[in-house]
């Protein structure tokens, strides 16, 4: 089988999220954080696996190359105020952040939105790196961006089992 080649959109969302300090394993780990109770022989290479297939959709591809530049700007401290100030301070009323990441999570149906909602609770591995805001860096999308990709592959993880487990029958 050939493998499949990396398209520039998806390269460059790949590119951004390791130029701000996320790597595929970070976001592995917070997939295997989500699924480990329910899969005994989960690997780190499936839920790796998982995430990958994640990252070719354009919808996820947008997302980040969107709040990734957000992120950015307000780090620059180029956006307009009041928006400069919301998004730098990570305003808790402002949201948006959030809807990108349902975006996210939406592609891969309502399961998806459980495992968002635990893993932004609980900020676990890179989530708690994410969310310090001692480092001078403005992470305000890119947190929810990558909780968000964990649990879109956490779901895609869960449906790929249902689907084995069907079959069976």
């Amino acid at each position: 089988m050939k493998k499949k080649s990396v398209k520039p959109l998806e390269q460059k969302a790949r590119e951004w999220l390791e130029e701000r300090g996320v790597t595929i394993k970070d976001i592995g780990e917070l997939v295997y954080y989500l699924q480990s109770p329910y899969h005994d022989e989960l690997t780190l290479e499936a839920c790796e696996h998982h995430i990958n297939r994640v990252l070719q959709k354009r919808e996820i591809q947008n997302a980040i190359l969107t709040g990734i530049q957000l992120d950015i700007l307000a780090e620059k401290k180029q956006l307009e105020e009041p928006l400069q100030d919301i998004i730098a301070r990570d305003e808790g009323l402002y949201g948006v952040d959030e809807i990108i990441a349902f975006s996210i999570i939406n592609v891969y149906g309502s399961i998806g939105f459980t495992n968002y909602g635990y893993i932004d609770k609980q900020k676990p591995g890179i989530l708690k790196k994410l969310n310090d805001k001692s480092s001078g860096e403005c992470h305000t999308f890119l947190d929810d961006i990558v909780g968000a990709i964990a649990a879109a592959a956490s779901s895609r993880l869960a449906h790929s089992y249902e689907d084995e487990y069907i079959e069976e029958d």
